[in-house]
């Protein structure tokens, strides 16, 4: 169930176990994607996700309820990027701020338990913060983990780049028509081959024009419609089995 097609009363009479928080960004991603991919892909694996939710699709799960999938965030800590037109953010504190707030309302409903899922790697480091502190918060008897679909796609997970193989392979299976079908070999050629600048393990570049020209890392040309849906599968049945395991822990505060 999509929380924003909802009415009121849906929400009262569904039997919901658990709620996706689709959390992304809008930012460049290079001359043939669009900003809002992290979003886009962020509710696609979402929505995927709670489709998947209490099925036999999914070993190992006991569910009885559904999962609601919440409105999208779109807006996220991306300054790294910055410099490509278009690009939207905010700083870590309002982003955790916002966040943890948004899904507190949740709990007032009797839907105490919480993913979020994120298509974004800048929000990663604040989302695990939001995810603890919301757990913690003694107005309520929440629990909440944060989930980033690109890091539970196996061994395809060694191509994550930005706005690459893996990203664009989504957003052809699920949106082929926001693609810039035209200008991906140019997304390629302009792009970096890795993220970032490092010595001793140590990266050296804080924003990322500093080593990509156009926003791409990675080979978008590697990304095909049929991987785009191999990663949304994979992707989609991790976040269920997730949701499962959440909703079956006893949290102790």
């Amino acid at each position: 169930m999509r929380l924003a097609d909802a009415t009121w009363t849906d929400v009262r009479d569904a039997d919901v176990d658990v709620a996706f928080l689709p959390v992304g960004s809008t930012e460049g991603h290079g001359p043939h994607a669009p900003l809002g991919t992290d979003t886009l892909n962020a509710v696609a694996v979402a929505e995927a996700g709670a489709a998947a939710y209490g099925t036999d699709e999914v070993d190992g799960m006991d569910a009885d309820g559904e999962a609601l999938v919440g409105p999208p965030i779109p807006v996220g800590v991306a300054e790294e990027h910055r410099r490509f037109d278009g690009t939207m953010w905010v700083s870590p504190d309002t982003f955790r701020a916002y966040v943890r707030e948004a899904a507190a309302s949740l709990p007032a409903h009797g839907i105490d338990r919480v993913v979020f899922v994120n298509g974004h790697g800048g929000n990663v480091d604040a989302l695990a913060e939001v995810a603890r502190r919301f757990s913690r918060d003694p107005t309520h008897e929440g629990y909440a983990v944060a989930f980033t679909w690109f890091d539970a796609v196996g061994e395809h997970g060694s191509d994550m780049g930005h706005a690459g193989p893996l990203e664009t392979a989504m957003l052809r299976a699920e949106h082929p028509e926001m693609v810039r079908e035209d200008r991906v070999e140019a997304a390629r050629d302009g792009g970096a081959d890795h993220w970032g600048e490092w010595v001793s393990g140590v990266n050296l570049a804080h924003d990322s024009h500093e080593f990509t020209d156009n926003g791409v890392v990675g080979d978008p040309t590697a990304g095909d419609a049929e991987r785009g849906q191999e990663l949304v599968a994979l992707a989609s049945e991790a976040l269920a089995t997730l949701a499962a395991a959440v909703v079956e822990r006893e949290t102790r505060r």
